[in-house]
């Protein structure tokens, strides 16, 4: 069976709100970072949502998944994988580590070291890892869902701007409505749970999906606006250092699989504004002052949004 991409997007959004209920908005930014191949850092609070958001968007690919639990004595050897001497074959051989999976969820990344973190670098831009100067690489579709607890800072490892920016989006959870929470509970208490969660897709099919909002149709006045978003981000006065190139071309990839999931093969300048948030915001590093006088990114994204002309032009074919 051939899925356009809306009706992918329907089929997880829906498998994954059999569980997590009343967000979402939050599932369809999700939804899009995987059409787009891109990864995933889900910050929040603790029992929101994240790893069920993470553990429900992997169980509905019928693709391989793994998880790995990041505590510091995790080894990076445990992530990319080792070389393993057999002593009958009398040669090493390679035996892979828990990144090669197509979705990977990273749970409480910032619990591991800086050299363990910084394992993921590779892979997650170029998906490939390499282990003794041999070079591997990882299924595809490739996807890394990390998540975080912003809030709880005693043995944890802050990641470095250079990995953030390997993440195509950040999102959070966020608490529920009071109706969506009675569900939660009471789906939990009826054993509704991630480990209920089937594939609704298969590999194939994401494989197809991806290759398709690859080739929605992009205006240059689009592409121009999404530029200007960015680097109008290196020139605010709040920010010390802005959104790179690569922010630029994440914009671009977020809003047109956003467009999918709307069911539109074209992109608009309303989905980049609703990207704009998640795909920017752990791009900008903010300068003292600003972080003095308790400025925040999001503000940030959203005066640039303000101050940068949108296009007029139609975008429809």
């Amino acid at each position: 069976m051939t899925f356009t991409p809306k009706a992918a997007y329907d089929r997880i959004a829906d498998n994954v709100q059999t569980v997590l209920r009343g967000h979402p908005d939050t599932v369809r930014m999700a939804v899009a970072a995987l059409f787009a191949e891109g990864h995933l850092l889900i910050e929040d609070v603790p029992g929101v949502g994240k790893t069920t958001l993470a553990r429900c968007i992997a169980a509905s690919i019928g693709g391989r998944w793994s998880r790995i639990q990041f505590t510091p004595d995790l080894l990076p050897g445990d992530i990319t994988g080792v070389m393993v001497y057999h002593q009958h074959a009398e040669r090493f051989q390679f035996h892979p580590g828990g990144i090669f999976a197509n979705v990977v969820l990273a749970d409480e990344i910032n619990r591991g070291t800086p050299k363990t973190q910084s394992a993921l670098l590779e892979v997650m831009a170029e998906r490939r890892v390499t282990v003794d100067s041999v070079s591997q690489d990882v299924p595809r579709p490739f996807l890394v869902v990390a998540t975080q607890n912003p809030i709880e800072m005693e043995g944890t490892y802050r990641l470095p701007e250079a990995q953030l920016d390997r993440f195509l989006m950040r999102l959070s959870v966020g608490y529920p409505d009071h109706d969506a929470e009675v569900l939660v509970v009471m789906g939990d208490c009826a054993g509704v749970t991630a480990d209920e969660v089937q594939p609704v897709l298969q590999i194939d099919d994401l494989q197809r999906v991806i290759a398709r909002v690859r080739q929605s149709h992009l205006a240059p006045e689009i592409v121009s606006y999404a530029v200007r978003l960015a680097a109008a981000s290196r020139r605010h006065p709040a920010v010390r250092y802005g959104a790179s190139p690569r922010g630029s071309i994440a914009l671009i990839r977020a809003a047109q699989a956003l467009a999918a999931t709307h069911g539109r093969d074209f992109v608009t300048p309303d989905d980049v504004k609703e990207v704009a948030r998640p795909v920017l915001c752990h791009r900008l590093v903010l300068t003292p002052d600003a972080e003095l006088n308790q400025r925040q990114a999001g503000d940030v994204v959203d005066e640039l949004l303000a101050d940068t002309a949108v296009p007029t032009v139609a975008f429809g074919r």
